[in-house]
């Protein structure tokens, strides 16, 4: 039986946003719950927004069941 990610999650994700404690929250959190980086992260410049934009992908791996969930 296929390994699947926690739904809603797909088991590739490319996560995009303002360089900034935010954007660091969201990937450690979906490290927290299983998923792994993917390669490097990319960064640039946005000068409409006057910010740096980084973009990581993460990806939930192949041979892990997807976590129960949890009854509380």
């Amino acid at each position: 039986m296929p390994a699947s990610s926690p739904a809603p999650f797909k088991r590739y994700r490319l996560l995009t946003g303002p360089d900034d404690a935010a954007f660091c929250q969201r990937v450690s959190t979906l490290l927290d719950q299983g998923f792994e980086l993917h390669g490097s992260p990319a960064l640039t410049y946005d000068p409409v927004r006057q910010c740096v934009i980084a973009a990581q992908a993460i990806i939930w791996p192949a041979d892990r069941p997807a976590p129960q969930p949890q009854n509380g």
